[in-house]
């Protein structure tokens, strides 16, 4: 009688300490907000003409999307002189993803568009394009074209590379990204999974 007693209260023990354990365990995974918050974003880039970009937001942060022309493009290969890491051997907050890593920084079955956070590597202030080449308000004669930090100067090129001598330590983020067709890029996944 008296093992069964035991085995008895052993086993409501034991349902118990599940039934407390299950909700406890639950209440500590991140609520459906913050899971939507990181999610990958798709994001359509139908409108997106030559020379222009869009800004999409990606885990509170802005992501730029950039469709550059073939002189754009040749203003990244102009740079390599002129930026602190040109290969981006020292990223920021994130690993280049391996598809990015060349002289573009994009894939290469669409190296005219760039995917890039739009977070200044220097003090989180957000870059404002500036792609128009040549002399203007704060920024060299020979200005190639490229992004201005508006909080302190730091200076990126068409491929997101801070130039040589800024406050900005390193490159501009590129996320994880993959292309579901030609119009529409998800921002925080690729082929091995979400970011």
């Amino acid at each position: 009688m008296r093992r069964r007693w035991l085995i008895a209260t052993s086993v409501t023990s034991g349902v118990a300490g599940i039934a407390t354990a299950v909700p406890f365990a639950e209440s500590l995974w991140p609520s459906a907000a913050a899971r939507a918050a990181g999610a990958p974003v798709n994001v359509d880039i139908s409108g997106l003409s030559a020379g222009t970009m869009m800004t999409v937001a990606w885990r509170g942060k802005p992501v730029f999307i950039v469709n550059r022309t073939d002189p754009m493009l040749a203003s990244v290969r102009a740079a390599d002189p002129f930026v602190a890491d040109p290969r981006t051997a020292h990223p920021f907050s994130m690993p280049l993803p391996e598809y990015c890593n060349n002289e573009y920084r994009s894939r290469a079955e669409h190296r005219n568009l760039l995917v890039m956070l739009g977070v200044c590597t220097h003090l989180g202030c957000t870059p404002r394009p500036r792609f128009q080449p040549g002399a203007q308000p704060g920024l060299p004669d020979d200005w190639p074209g490229g992004f201005l930090c508006p909080c302190h100067g730091s200076t990126y090129d068409l491929a997101g590379r801070v130039f040589k001598d800024k406050p900005a330590p390193q490159n501009l983020d590129v996320p994880r990204y993959r292309f579901d067709s030609s119009f529409s890029v998800i921002i925080g996944a690729d082929e091995r999974g979400e970011a």
